[in-house]
């Protein structure tokens, strides 16, 4: 499977962008700001249906357009898969796989795997528990279309939840909450089972990738997830049950205080907490291990390696590290972006990204 080709029209920096990609290894050569990164939050776009930056889709637009379009080909053994996204600066975006409107969205990711490599993905082991919610369900999504579909659901029911919790207040009808009560457990419940799945299978490819990275007499790195409330043998049960004691609170707040969306999912070194007690230089090498157990279990679940996107990755990495990541490299689809051509000790395509142009 690989990326065959791809158009932009007023897409970010791109007012016209036609690229066909080598079906290995593509190093997009640019100074800083050129647009090398636009390329790739562009392809990213095609599996995940939204920025890997977290940008909103009308910040995608170039600036005085009326919409943005990307445009991809993804060839696959069954035939090409065509994927068109057109995003509106005001209004909804569409979206097109050959040339109809897919049954669900979560499906794309199903049938485009991809991971990506961020200069920002230090803040997933650093930050607070959202970037490490994602990180899960954003892999659990290009294995399951419902386990994306459920995350989408999720969230649209807590906004709603909350929404009627700040209008009413403590003049709440309980019956309305109770109604929404069991909606937001049902969901949840799902949406938890895909991620203790998820965390389940990534155990060997998080140690396999730690150790690739940081040397294999390395602390073992596991991740854990972690919910006061939860009951594995009953998820949906025990969220209900969370909820009800929880609704004094809820109503105070105004707010929906416990759920998935308040869970977090550790990551130790052994025993450390590797947000809390890990160096700067442990703490990168599990980042990288992040992505690399997802490579690694999406390569599994497909057989075949997805698409795999390292943004300036070796510029903020040691010789030790880079070559860890460098064995790790799959005989699938890469791309590489760097402003030095001498910082990618790698063999292959070499591509220059200059003035909305790639060369």
């Amino acid at each position: 499977m690989h990326l065959s080709w791809l158009e932009l029209r007023d897409f970010r920096s791109y007012e016209a962008l036609t690229f066909e990609p080598e079906p290995g290894l593509n190093v997009l050569i640019g100074d800083n700001g050129a647009g090398k990164t636009n390329v790739l939050e562009a392809i990213g776009y095609l599996s995940r249906l939204g920025s890997f930056r977290g940008a909103p889709d009308s910040a995608l637009v170039r600036t005085d357009a009326e919409a943005g379009v990307i445009r991809g080909g993804i060839e696959r053994e069954s035939g090409e898969l065509r994927v068109e996204v057109e995003l509106p600066a005001e209004g909804r975006r569409r979206i097109l796989v050959n040339g109809k409107r897919p049954r669900r969205n979560s499906d794309v990711a199903v049938e485009v795997p991809l991971v990506a490599f961020l200069p920002d993905d230090l803040d997933v082991v650093k930050r607070g528990p959202g970037l490490r919610r994602d990180y899960v369900d954003e892999v659990a999504g290009h294995i399951s279309p419902t386990a994306g579909a459920d995350r989408t659901e999720y969230d649209k029911i807590v906004r709603q939840r909350n929404r009627f919790l700040r209008d009413e207040g403590h003049q709440a009808d309980p019956v309305t909450l109770d109604v929404w009560d069991e909606r937001l457990a049902e969901v949840g419940g799902r949406l938890v089972i895909a991620r203790l799945s998820l965390l389940e299978r990534l155990t060997g490819h998080l140690t396999r990738g730690y150790q690739a990275v940081a040397g294999s007499g390395s602390d073992g790195l596991r991740a854990n997830y972690e919910a006061w409330w939860l009951d594995e043998e009953d998820p949906g049960k025990s969220l209900l049950e969370a909820l009800t004691e929880r609704r004094r609170r809820d109503l105070d707040q105004r707010t929906t205080t416990v759920g998935p969306h308040r869970d977090d999912v550790g990551l130790y070194l052994g025993s450390r907490p590797a947000r809390t007690h890990a160096s700067q230089g442990e703490q990168r090498s599990v980042a990288l291990a992040l992505r690399i157990a997802a490579f690694g279990l999406l390569e599994d679940r497909h057989d075949k390696p997805p698409i795999l996107l390292l943004d300036d990755v070796f510029s903020e990495l040691d010789p030790g590290r880079s070559e860890g990541v460098i064995e790790l490299l799959p005989k699938g689809q890469v791309f590489v972006t760097s402003a030095r051509e001498d910082e990618v000790p790698l063999a292959g395509r070499r591509w220059r990204v200059t003035a909305g142009k790639i060369t």
